[in-house]
């Protein structure tokens, strides 16, 4: 891949801002994010269910496309984080498979879902970043403030709550 997205987290990852970067917008956040919810609710022919209200976390929102929607009958969930342009894509719910290849070699994510997802996201300005990635060990510049066990992860910096 060209994009060097362990670099893109290093970049965000500025310990003055850790629930939100520095120069962050509200109305910007919420128009990228209402792009996006067109764009998926457009390519799956489907309402999908939104969060856009979560609160002391990093994470902006939640776009649930329901599992009669696709292929293989399971629900796909994008997150988007505050720290534009950070999105990520599971199958069913973060943690249910370790990322969208071992959803699709269990054959709950077919592959032209995923396409149609991935590029949802990329026409509306966000970089996909594989769950696989997010749960490594953060070894960043921040201090986390961290509530689960073990050492905290790129997810907790970017995804998390506080």
């Amino acid at each position: 891949m060209s994009v060097d997205l362990m670099n893109i987290l290093r970049r965000l990852d500025d310990p003055a801002g850790l629930e939100f970067p520095d120069g962050y917008s509200r109305a910007e956040a919420d128009a990228s994010f209402d792009r996006l919810i067109e764009q998926i609710e457009s390519r799956f022919s489907v309402n999908c269910e939104i969060d856009r209200d979560i609160q002391d976390s990093a994470q902006y929102g939640r776009i649930d496309v329901p599992e009669e929607a696709t292929v293989r009958g399971m629900r796909i969930v994008f997150l988007v984080s505050k720290f534009k342009p950070l999105a990520m894509i599971a199958a069913d719910n973060p943690g249910a498979f370790l990322g969208t290849d071992e959803a699709r070699a269990e054959g709950a994510l077919d592959l032209a879902d995923l396409g149609k997802a991935e590029q949802a996201l990329v026409e509306s300005g966000y970089v996909v970043i594989p769950e696989e990635l997010l749960t490594t060990r953060y070894d960043g510049v921040a201090r986390l403030v961290f509530h689960g066990s073990g050492e905290p992860d790129w997810w907790d910096r970017f995804f998390g709550s506080f």
